[in-house]
């Protein structure tokens, strides 16, 4: 496939070989391919049960789908992935039932036979890592553990503050409820969502390509003062399986790194068969807002392994539309290492990933390289071409000899 010097985070100078070239070749059309025409929304969803709540409904209903994401706050921040065969599915809630102890049936998508997928992702905890003595950066966990962030104990603000209708986004800002260390007292950590109503790449790295079936959530720690002199965060997420199977983590190389530069590996987390969804992300971070190769670290991912219900902490809107009986699994990601960029720089750090239903997009061969392909395949060719016309065309030279009758 492809030869870097650093393999596992996809960093360095790549060598492609030729089976790779072809294949990219044949699966660049596709990724040129239109997507389905949706109507997509964001919108708040008002409680009318006590105090305002979080829960933002994007809704990207196309001619014979609907896709709905459902993103919130109460408990861990969550986000419900659903896919329906109809264009006029619609989210139900019941605020009384979502907001009580026992919340299973608070929030459903109706039709119910409608629905053709579905399935969940939750924010569960931050960790954080003393990397200061740690020289091996295979170690795991990559330096000496402090007690993680548990998510679920955040207060977050009012997501209609930053509700943003005209680029279709909002921002889940949050510091935990219990902070005797001072370490948030500055600073943030942020879950900024966004749906798209057009297929395109944002403009900041990694440019992850995007689809109208599709929502990028970006996820920001900011301010936060670290409790070592090098920490390393990290993000754990658990999501629900397919009956007893866990998704599967898979890994795509590319010859390509023009969207994220030194980047030439893209991670899937996948959850079986179509139609089924995805999630997508580099394996980078940055350390600056700005992102550039200079603030790029590192993410890596931990293989995807299947948990108890119990040691989750428990999101209202997972266990309103899936019930208590559930089949969960986590993986965790670390971003940065111990040497070179690190959050220690601006104390600022930055993570994205796409997720949707569907077939996940595919990146076709932007026009810089496929014209060196062209340039650098075609030449030889031209070459050949060029000195068998000359053969044929070019002057005739005639001999001194003289046949003897």
């Amino acid at each position: 496939m492809c030869s870097c010097e650093e393999p596992r985070w996809g960093w360095g100078r790549c060598d492609p070989s030729p089976i790779l070239l072809l294949s990219l070749l044949s699966a660049a059309p596709f990724g040129l391919l239109g997507e389905e025409t949706r109507q997509v929304s964001l919108v708040v969803i008002p409680s009318n049960v006590g105090p305002p709540q979080n829960l933002l409904h994007i809704r990207a209903v196309g001619t014979n789908s609907t896709l709905h994401y459902v993103w919130s706050s109460l408990g861990p921040p969550a986000v419900l992935l659903v896919a329906t065969n109809t264009p006029h599915s619609i989210l139900s809630v019941n605020w009384s039932r979502l907001l009580s102890p026992e919340p299973d049936g608070g929030l459903m998508v109706l039709p119910k036979d409608s629905i053709q997928f579905s399935s969940a992702l939750v924010f569960t905890r931050l960790f954080e890592f003393d990397s200061t003595n740690s020289s091996d950066a295979e170690a795991k966990p990559p330096g000496k553990p402090y007690p993680p962030y548990l998510l679920a104990e955040f207060s977050w603000n009012n997501i209609t503050d930053s509700l943003d209708p005209a680029t279709l986004s909002a921002t889940f800002r949050g510091h935990p409820n219990h902070d005797p260390t001072g370490a948030f007292a500055n600073g943030s950590l942020a879950f900024r969502v966004q749906a798209f109503s057009r297929s395109g790449r944002p403009a900041q790295p990694p440019r992850l390509l995007h689809t109208m079936d599709t929502c990028q959530l970006e996820v920001a720690l900011i301010g936060a003062s670290p409790r070592g002199n090098r920490s390393l965060f990290g993000l754990e997420v658990a999501t629900l399986g397919q009956g007893p199977d866990c998704p599967s983590l898979r890994e795509q190389h590319s010859i390509n790194d023009e969207y994220a530069p030194a980047v030439f590996q893209l991670d899937q987390l996948l959850w079986g068969s179509l139609p089924s969804g995805f999630v997508q992300w580099r394996p980078v971070a940055f350390s600056q807002k700005q992102g550039s190769r200079e603030s790029a670290l590192p993410c890596q991912a931990s293989p995807v392994y299947p948990t108890l219900a119990y040691l989750v902490p428990q999101s209202p809107i997972v266990r309103a539309f899936f019930g208590s009986q559930n089949n969960f699994c986590v993986f965790n990601l670390t971003f940065g290492a111990s040497t070179g960029p690190g959050y220690w720089d601006q104390y600022y750090l930055s993570w994205s990933m796409l997720l949707g239903v569907g077939t996940p997009p595919v990146d076709a061969l932007s026009p810089l390289v496929l014209g060196i392909m062209v340039v650098a395949l075609g030449a030889p060719g031209l070459m050949l071409l060029a000195g068998g016309l000359f053969l044929l065309l070019g002057p005739k030279r005639y001999s001194e000899y003289q046949p003897i009758n």
